[in-house]
């Protein structure tokens, strides 16, 4: 029983904001990387923003560098993921994913292959 379950999808206007939660159930990633990885139609699934496990080191692509803001609350067992100043280029399936059982290295990791379990994605549009 793990699950990684993601909200906070929808529809904003190019410029405005939402914030993307993943809950996590089942195991605790408290000593897990966590990410957020997106993919939309035709495209490869891409790397958005990364936390490590203790939260020291965070990750970003550099398309939503300064745009975008990864925190985590290891208590609650959640990731967030803060957009701002989205873009329609945003538009995609965001997928929250989780590192790996007991990390060691304190890494905000981008590759998604180092990433073990992953949610199902919510929908976020961005409109011009």
């Amino acid at each position: 029983q793990v699950q990684l379950v993601e909200s906070g999808g929808g529809l904003v206007q190019a410029g405005g904001s939402l914030r993307l939660s993943c809950a996590a159930s089942g195991r605790t990633f408290s000593s897990s990387a966590m990410g957020w990885f997106r993919q939309a139609p035709g495209k490869e699934r891409e790397f958005v923003a990364s936390i490590s496990w203790s939260g020291g080191s965070t990750s970003y692509a550099d398309s939503v560098t300064g745009r975008f803001t990864i925190s985590r609350d290891n208590a609650k067992n959640t990731v967030v993921l803060q957009m701002n100043s989205l873009k329609p280029e945003d538009t995609a399936v965001y997928y929250c994913a989780a590192g790996r059982l007991k990390e060691y290295l304190d890494v905000a990791y981008r590759a998604p292959g180092l990433y073990a379990y992953w949610g199902q994605g919510t929908q976020v549009t961005v409109s011009s």
